[in-house]
């Protein structure tokens, strides 16, 4: 048996008999293999309801808006849109921060946004930050679920022959 004598003088074998060693693990790998997906399912959890907390800043943060009528304002000064990137790539705060909130109208189409954000980006700023208004709720999911879908493909091309 496992002690029993060995070796040419009849002493004991220093050996280690790994036999029972790889057949306990090969069993906890089988038990693991089988129990593993099991543990894969969704826990139910409550997670508290947080507010959004507003953050105050005494020097101010440069907030580029653009209303519903794709009016700018940077700060509180009316700006257009021909005088944008001027007026960013000489702002001292934009080019000493690098960081610029961009405040747009819920109804405005994505495209303006982006043109806004790209004249940023050229004009110096690294990190834009959208601004949202806590006080809009939620999103009118239902309606958008029953909005007609938007044409497939750019608009005024002609199809393939």
């Amino acid at each position: 048996m496992g002690m029993s004598g060995g070796g040419r003088h009849g002493g004991l074998s220093s050996e280690i008999n790994v036999t029972p060693l790889v057949d306990v693990m090969l069993v906890l790998l089988i038990i693991f293999m089988v129990t593993a997906p099991m543990l894969n399912a969704a826990v139910d959890l409550t997670l508290p309801q947080g507010g959004v907390t507003k953050v105050e800043d005494s020097e101010g943060k440069l907030i580029l808006r653009i209303n519903s009528d794709r009016k700018l304002e940077l700060g509180t000064t009316p700006i257009k849109w021909t005088e944008l990137f001027d007026k960013l790539s000489t702002n001292a705060k934009l080019q000493k921060e690098h960081e610029l909130y961009l405040e747009a109208h819920k109804d405005l189409p994505y495209g303006v946004i982006m043109v806004a954000m790209s004249i940023a980006k050229e004009a110096g700023a690294v990190k834009l930050q959208m601004v949202a208004d806590p006080a809009t709720g939620k999103a009118p999911l239902e309606e958008w679920d029953q909005a007609p879908p938007a044409p497939a493909g750019p608009q005024g091309s002609k199809s393939p022959k």
